[in-house]
């Protein structure tokens, strides 16, 4: 899977999105300088397992995982999918995970930090690909859950 799976999800939808190649997105530093934005609009997407189930949360940049609220949310301490496995299990690379065009079985969720958003600038499915959406839009395009785990 790669940016061509993010593209091929958004033209299923028949939603018009703007990709944007990053030359440098190591940290959501980086890709807010690049792309012209505050770091709380860089959406990065996490990706856990909840047991033995895949899941990605996005999140506003600047926000931080609380492990007391993750907790509380899912039962378990927060695990993160090791580098090594998130390809195969997500469907994007580290540095390009997005919940668009994630493998089949992989639960997305959206943190609450988005919501104070009118726009939210997540990885697309490669290291420094990157598009811009309505964070309105992402009820309307996802299947997901709204949570609260940010500090």
């Amino acid at each position: 899977m790669s940016k061509k799976d993010a593209i091929d999800f958004f033209d299923k939808k028949n939603y018009k999105v703007t990709f944007f190649e990053s030359p440098d997105s190591s940290t959501v530093a980086k890709a807010a300088e690049c792309l012209g934005v505050t770091e709380n609009e860089i959406g990065k997407t996490l990706a856990f397992w909840v047991n033995d189930e895949p899941i990605v949360i996005l999140m506003s940049g600047e926000s931080k995982v609380c492990n007391t609220k993750y907790k509380n949310k899912f039962s378990v301490k927060a695990k993160m999918i090791s580098f090594d496995d998130v390809n195969v299990v997500i469907g994007h690379p580290v540095g390009g995970v997005c919940p668009f065009g994630v493998k089949d079985g992989v639960k997305i969720y959206l943190d609450e930090s988005l919501k104070n958003l009118e726009y939210i600038y997540p990885a697309a499915g490669e290291i420094n690909a990157a598009l811009k959406i309505l964070v309105a839009d992402l009820d309307k395009l996802l299947d997901i859950e709204w949570i609260d785990i940010s500090k």
